[in-house]
């Protein structure tokens, strides 16, 4: 409980009437001020009905509402201020009679959000109370789900579209005919049977099995080259339409690791091979198995349990042991989430990819920085440097190529989409 600016500006003015004003009327004044201020105290007083709605589970990136409802005020003024904390910004932090904010989380894990304050003015205006509310609450910052999630519908409604805008046909077509039906008008024209359309006299068309049951296995480096920053995309604006791997909302890109891009890949990729009825598993590791999920059917969310509270460590990533722990029972594909820098850095995976290619398909994806493509047509000395670093990138996934892989580069905002679009040509093909 505290005076208010207008109580200390009141008996300023009685200080000052002492000098102009007759002593007894001060003082009659002074003891109506008292009176007044023990009135707006039991008025400050009186109980709030505060409520706080916030989601317990946050993505990381993608705004999400924070409300503050405050019943029982009656003529009094509150104010409601939600501390932030540097891994949850909340815009705007105050408000007056209530809160509308969106929070967004920069750092996957478990955080704390602290309690409200409120400070509840008494009706006059004279006294003020500061208390808090609702308590400090835990927030689970999960990978970017809404993301994986619109990806995984458009392959389901195959409406999904790689980084170089091919529609996809179906999933897992192969050489696994099944019957022959009439022609629907959302049917693939390139599967119409002519010698059935002609002996029946209207259209029929071939239809395919899909071939599910397929093993995914996503190695996610989560050591010390994971934990470089990752620069905004160069069309941040139509990720979305690049394979669906966008969000709408402010724009998180610039506190993004590439641990962060990579942990939202294996997330969509986890999430689409349950749509297609695939086995997906995940081995998280630096100098050691830091997280494991066994390949299995609807696995979506054990590997979002798996990677949420993941973080790089200050250790170079040792990808024989993870190769190692993929096995060799059952061919795969397996897609290796790690930064090729250059030809010295990725020496300890280029020298362990031929043991893991002689046994399953390889995906070896790579966060590309847009600044650093940006940088590169600069004519001085920045852009000498980009240059060459993009060079020694360039022949580093050459070598990956060379040992049988696949490498894939794309900006964070791009890179689930190219990952999964890789996945699908793998299993269209039949090289799982």
């Amino acid at each position: 409980m505290s005076p208010s600016r207008r109580t200390v500006g009141l008996c300023a003015l009685l200080a000052l009437g002492l000098l102009v004003v007759p002593t007894a009327l001060v003082a009659v004044a002074a003891v109506g001020l008292v009176a007044a201020v023990v009135v707006d105290a039991v008025d400050a007083r009186r109980p709030l009905s505060v409520a706080r709605e916030v989601p317990d589970r946050l993505a990381r990136g993608v705004p999400a509402a924070l409300r503050v409802r405050v019943e029982g005020a009656g003529a009094r003024r509150v104010e409601v201020r939600q501390p932030r904390v540097p891994d949850l910004d909340v815009e705007p932090p105050l408000g007056d009679g209530g809160l509308d904010a969106v929070v967004i989380a920069r750092r996957r894990g478990r955080h704390e959000l602290p309690a409200l304050a409120v400070r509840t003015t008494g009706g006059l205006g004279l006294v003020r109370r500061d208390r808090s509310h609702d308590g400090a609450r835990v927030i689970e910052v999960l990978p970017d789900l809404p993301a994986a999630r619109r990806l995984a519908g458009q392959v389901r409604a195959r409406r999904f579209r790689d980084p170089g805008l091919r529609r996809r046909g179906p999933i897992g077509l192969g050489t696994n005919f099944d019957h022959i039906r009439e022609y629907q008008p959302d049917d693939d024209i390139r599967h119409v049977n002519w010698v059935a359309t002609a002996r029946q006299g209207r259209p029929m068309t071939n239809r395919y099995r899909e071939d599910t049951e397929r093993d995914v296995v996503a190695l996610l480096d989560c050591g010390r080259l994971m934990a470089a920053p990752v620069g905004p995309d160069l069309d941040s604006g139509s990720g979305a339409g690049s394979g669906g791997a966008g969000r709408d909302g402010p724009s998180s890109q610039g506190d993004r690791t590439r641990l962060d891009a990579a942990v939202d890949v294996a997330v969509a990729l986890a999430a689409v091979a349950d749509v297609v009825g695939d086995r997906c598993g995940l081995v998280a590791f630096d100098d050691e198995v830091r997280a494991r999920v066994v390949p299995r059917r609807g696995s979506g969310d054990a590997v979002v349990r798996a990677v949420h509270a993941l973080e790089p460590r200050p250790v170079d990533g040792d990808p024989d042991l993870a190769f190692r722990a993929v096995g060799t029972t059952k061919r795969a594909l397996v897609v290796v989430l790690t930064d090729l820098v250059d030809e010295a850095a990725a020496g300890a995976l280029l020298d362990a990819l031929p043991y893991l290619v002689r046994r399953h398909a390889v995906v070896v994806a790579s966060c590309l920085d847009p600044d650093l493509v940006a940088d590169a047509d600069d004519p001085g000395p920045i852009g000498v440097v980009a240059r060459r670093v993009l060079a020694s990138r360039d022949a580093a996934a050459a070598r990956v190529r060379h040992r049988g892989a696949r490498a894939v580069e794309a900006p964070a905002d791009r890179l689930a989409a190219a990952v999964v679009a890789a996945y699908l040509d793998a299993k269209a093909a039949a090289r799982l």
